[in-house]
């Protein structure tokens, strides 16, 4: 699990919801009309938007930014490292009984163990760089659309209460809580953009920026192993793309 991502969205949520209680009672922000209008609005309108494959691959990749654990850089290195090592003691043809959950570096030590041109494991992974993005920026794109869409839907719930409130101006006891039902819808499409679809969208584009390194770790690392075969050379190499207190 993506510990990080859980905890900022419920501290942020505990939050909230700790300023309501110091402030009165949680009931009186709980109003289903006003979420049927943001979250059924919201919603539907990401289905007008979008295709329907790919909001559902969108929030797949937003499920995948909670439970997926992030690979780190140095892992990546340390991989390839050890795939040196078994290409320098066995030999580049053992590279093909590499063991990956990984598809790419999978298709990669493929690649090596078949003594492939450097220049064609670039462009097969230019590919595969080109493919990534392009699913990444779909569900991108979808949570960015979601985060501008429920503090609109959140607008219109609210016109909607102004407009029942001012239709009973005779009654002048029922004013005061007619507006705070109106606002409330507001206040849904607030919480839901800022502190879940935009935040999504943005660990989204984090997850591209990392998923493009680690697959230039992997190029580099293959065209090293097909130059020298030296996991010495390699780690040293590789080691570039790491943080200087990382290069050990």
């Amino acid at each position: 699990m993506d510990f990080a991502t859980l905890i900022g969205l419920f501290s942020g949520l505990a939050l909230v919801v700790a300023a309501i209680l110091m402030g009165g009672q949680i009931n009186i922000f709980v109003d289903v009309p006003s979420m049927m209008i943001v979250l059924g609005g919201t919603f539907g309108t990401i289905f007008v938007a979008f295709p329907f494959e790919e909001v559902r691959q969108a929030f797949h990749a937003g499920f995948k930014a909670f439970s997926s654990r992030k690979v780190q850089v140095r892992e990546v290195v340390g991989t390839m490292v050890k795939i040196a090592e078994i290409s320098r003691r066995e030999g580049l043809i053992a590279l093909e009984n590499v063991k990956t959950e990984n598809m790419v570096l999978k298709k990669a030590c493929q690649l090596i163990a078949d003594n492939a041109e450097p220049g064609l494991i670039r462009t097969t992974l230019a590919i595969e760089i080109t493919s990534m993005k392009r699913r990444h920026k779909v569900g991108e794109e979808v949570f960015k659309r979601l985060g501008s869409i429920a503090p609109s839907f959140g607008m219109i719930g609210t016109l909607i209460g102004l407009i029942q409130m001012l239709s009973n101006l005779n009654d002048p006891k029922s004013i005061g809580p007619a507006m705070a039902v109106a606002i409330i819808t507001t206040f849904y499409g607030s919480i839901l953009a800022t502190v879940l679809f935009l935040p999504i969208a943005n660990k989204l584009r984090t997850r591209t920026l990392q998923e493009e390194l680690h697959l230039e770790v992997i190029f580099e690392g293959a065209k090293s192993i097909l130059e020298n075969n030296n996991p010495l050379l390699v780690s040293e190499k590789l080691s570039s793309f790491l943080a200087p207190r990382e290069r050990k």
